[in-house]
């Protein structure tokens, strides 16, 4: 495919819009209404979201997990610690998340800060995998160099035979982290690329005790 046909891909986004008075009073209440949404609408996946870190020297990786929770804390995802998204985190916990769902011509795009699930949440968690899925976390060292694939199945395969029937217990390496968002901004397509933007943005707010908190200010940004 070259250029010019890459150009001319186009669609034109005609399936809704958004406004201020369909927006519920918190984002994680909105959130749920558009998974709802999506899931409804048999969507891949509809839990399948982009997960940008940056390293310690800003140089930025993404790549695709899968919520697998959501709470008033926010949004939660399990992987491996040492993997070079958890390395990111660890060094630098504000990272990005995007909802990609093409089919409703909409996205939604999460900024906040990631912090590690306790060990009960974690073990909690494993423990509800599949089998096959605990091994994997113990066989790949996520994100490093490895000689070959069969050097990976090999690893795999000795340590299904090692657990034989026992309980999988779960890495210390492997774990979740929860996103507590600061924005939130929920895209509707429309016609002309003139799309629907919508943002839940995090603001501090004071107390006549002296003592603080914070709510959330909605806002309309431009397409």
């Amino acid at each position: 495919m070259d250029a010019r046909e890459l150009s001319d891909l186009r669609r034109e986004y005609a399936a809704g819009g958004l406004d201020e008075a369909d927006l519920e009073a918190d984002p994680i209440s909105m959130f749920r209404r558009w998974m709802h949404h999506a899931v409804r609408a048999g969507i891949y996946e509809p839990n399948a979201l982009v997960l940008a870190t940056a390293s310690p020297d800003g140089t930025p990786s993404s790549r695709i997990v899968l919520l697998k929770g959501l709470d008033e804390r926010g949004f939660v995802f399990f992987t491996n610690y040492a993997s070079r998204k958890g390395r990111d985190l660890e060094s630098n916990p504000r990272c990005s998340l995007l909802f990609p769902w093409h089919s409703l011509e909409r996205q939604v795009r999460v900024e906040g800060t990631a912090t590690p699930l306790s060990a009960a949440e974690n073990d909690a968690y494993f423990a509800s995998r599949p089998r096959a899925a605990q091994i994997g976390a113990w066989a790949s060292p996520q994100s490093d160099v490895i000689e070959d694939r069969s050097s990976l199945d090999a690893r795999y395969a000795e340590l299904a035979t090692s657990f034989g029937e026992r309980d999988v217990p779960r890495p210390e390496h492997w774990g979740g982290y929860c996103v507590e968002p600061q924005t939130v901004e929920f895209w509707q397509g429309r016609l002309g690329r003139m799309h629907d933007r919508l943002r839940y943005r995090r603001v501090a707010t004071g107390s006549t005790d002296g003592g603080g908190g914070a709510a959330w200010l909605t806002e309309r940004l431009a397409p």
